[in-house]
């Protein structure tokens, strides 16, 4: 189980944890939602745990060095530069 103390050491502020961590654990859940469908749109949760919540996977991976932690300009550079080559961002669904 992640500890907030390990947690807060991959990353800048709590705000910058809660939102990715709610972004991963939003594409984890959207991947076990698609299963069935057979698209493989999302990727699947990156660590075996025995917790089946998403939003438990999504900390363990932050965890764990999974996820990788960029600053807020790298990640908007990156999604501007995906919506103009592929059209949109790839984890975005509705929901």
């Amino acid at each position: 189980m992640a500890h907030i103390d390990d947690l807060m050491e991959k990353v800048d502020t709590k705000f910058h944890l809660v939102h990715l961590a709610a972004k991963r654990a939003r594409e984890i859940n959207a991947y076990y939602t698609q299963l069935g469908e057979g698209l493989q749109q999302f990727v699947p949760p990156l660590v075996s745990t025995e917790s089946n919540k998403p939003l438990s996977i999504a900390l363990e991976e932050i965890a764990e060095e999974k996820i990788e932690v960029t600053d807020q300009a790298t990640l908007d550079a990156l999604q501007a530069e995906m919506e103009e080559e592929y059209g949109y961002v790839p984890g975005e669904f509705d929901a």
